[in-house]
């Protein structure tokens, strides 16, 4: 099955690639990989998820928010190649938690995107990890994510 039949059958919608917000491109494709720029929740050119995560909204909105954030790396890498059947392997993802004070669950909240690369990508979604928590984001956003992946 096609990685974005996947992602019909999951009753998601692949996005176009969001336009930068600043001064950088969306990715880079340097050899066989792919490095994305960092995603923020944009839905429609609208940021869906905004404020601290454990005072604004909750562990399982920011969840929902890093899905949110991998489709859009995902956007991306099929700007980049054309095809999401190009990607070989998810080789990491980073992600960025803005956090209130006392909020731990950065790990948690970064399995919405992890978990969502598992379920479109199978065995080659299986990738290396960073999930931080961070004081701010830009634009107020509640989640950021970045990926490398090889195609």
């Amino acid at each position: 099955m096609s990685v974005e039949a996947k992602l019909q059958e999951l009753g998601l919608t692949l996005p176009e690639a969001p336009k930068p917000v600043a001064a950088y491109v969306p990715s880079v494709k340097a050899g066989d990989f792919i490095y994305t720029s960092g995603q923020i929740p944009f839905v429609n050119g609208e940021l869906k998820y905004k404020g601290k995560v454990g005072k604004d909204l909750t562990a399982e909105k920011a969840y929902e928010a890093a899905k949110v954030c991998c489709l859009n790396c995902l956007g991306v890498i099929k700007g980049q190649v054309g095809d999401l059947n190009q990607v070989k392997k998810i080789v990491k993802v980073v992600g960025f938690v803005n956090s209130a004070p006392g909020f731990q669950g950065q790990p948690g909240v970064i399995n919405g995107a992890s978990e969502l690369l598992g379920q479109v990508f199978g065995d080659k979604g299986q990738h290396a990890r960073s999930a931080v928590g961070v004081n701010e984001l830009p634009l107020d956003a509640a989640v950021e994510v970045e990926m490398i992946v090889q195609v």
